[in-house]
């Protein structure tokens, strides 16, 4: 199979294509042969060992102090259980799935173990998008569920409403019941309207800072507002949550902002089976689509990183494999 590769930290030069070995499905995992996965802000964060600032050091202990521990990168994957290992039984050759895992989605093979975050595809959505839900959705799940927990009726705030976090978190949060106001560029403006955002704030025109307390939840998706600045847009009670935490961020969360019971929140997103089986309710009943803004073919790798790294895109960078149904399945190795 072909896979990417990156053996050092760097830039999107650091990303090479080689032929691997197919993986053999050990006992409790099945074998997916990918369609589809996304290039994320986390996949850029690991090849170039990108870390907030204050954790970087925190990060290469994770991932690799010299290298990347991971050799073939990727997070999402979607795609055909191809072949199970001995005692499976969750999915069966055949089945569409989609799912996370710390390594292995791009490429053209996965084994996964069936107890990790995988779950049956929605049928509603392409394999694409079906990639982009264990990043973008599964991140805006548990932030504005989970950590900020969001309740009908409340009013929240994201920032970066555009991205692959943003655009899915103005569904999510609808999706709770919550009144969203979304933070873009004008460019972007329409695009948030459609999703569903009930207002817009074009920042080059209006400085949200000085929208005044108004807000139960403000999610920062792109470190543009931190919790000084966001501390005066919150209600008595309202929560900070971010996906761009540093130390900073730590200290501030052990810090009883006893005043207005503001609270800081913000931590690590790992999705698991139940979480991507919610997800792909939601996606069934219509509440949650992922936009794709651009689908690269593994070749161009590369180019999918760079595109990652402006940090200014309307939904998800995607991975297109699209392996041929006409081809035999190669043998596992």
């Amino acid at each position: 199979m072909t896979a990417a590769t990156t053996r050092r930290y760097g830039g999107p030069e650091a990303i090479a294509l080689e032929t691997m070995p197919v993986p053999r499905p050990a006992p409790g995992e099945v074998l997916v042969r990918i369609h589809a996965s996304a290039v994320t802000t986390g996949d850029w964060r690991l090849r170039g060992a990108a870390y907030p600032k204050g954790l970087r050091f925190v990060g290469r202990l994770a991932t690799g102090l010299f290298r990347p521990r991971h050799v073939v990168p990727g997070v999402t994957f979607s795609g055909i259980v191809v072949a199970t290992g001995e005692g499976t039984a969750r999915f069966a050759v055949g089945e569409p799935v989609f799912g996370a895992l710390n390594r292995g989605g791009h490429a053209e093979y996965i084994a996964v173990p069936e107890t990790a975050a995988i779950a049956a595809k929605p049928l509603s959505l392409t394999h694409a998008q079906a990639a982009a839900l264990p990043f973008g959705a599964a991140t805006a799940d548990h932030f504005l569920r989970h950590l900020g927990q969001v309740q009908p009726g409340e009013r929240v705030l994201i920032t970066g409403a555009s991205g692959a976090v943003g655009h899915a978190g103005i569904q999510i949060a609808r999706a709770l019941g919550a009144h969203v106001t979304a933070l873009t560029s004008p460019g972007n403006v329409d695009f948030v309207r459609d999703l569903g955002a009930d207002e817009v704030i074009d920042y080059t025109r209006q400085d949200v800072a000085q929208a005044g307390a108004r807000f139960d939840a403000v999610f920062d998706t792109i470190g543009h507002l931190d919790f000084g600045r966001a501390r005066g847009l919150l209600r008595r009670g309202g929560r900070y949550l971010t996906n761009e935490g540093g130390w900073r961020e730590g200290r501030q969360m052990l810090v009883p902002w006893r005043r207005h019971g503001h609270a800081v929140r913000f931590g690590i997103s790992e999705p698991d089976s139940v979480q991507l089986t919610r997800l792909a309710e939601l996606a069934e009943a219509g509440k949650l689509a992922p936009v794709i803004e651009r689908s690269f073919p593994l070749e161009q790798i590369a180019r999918a990183h760079e595109a990652v790294e402006t940090r200014r895109r309307r939904g998800v960078i995607a991975l297109d494999m699209r392996p041929s149904e006409a081809q035999p399945v190669p043998a596992a190795a």
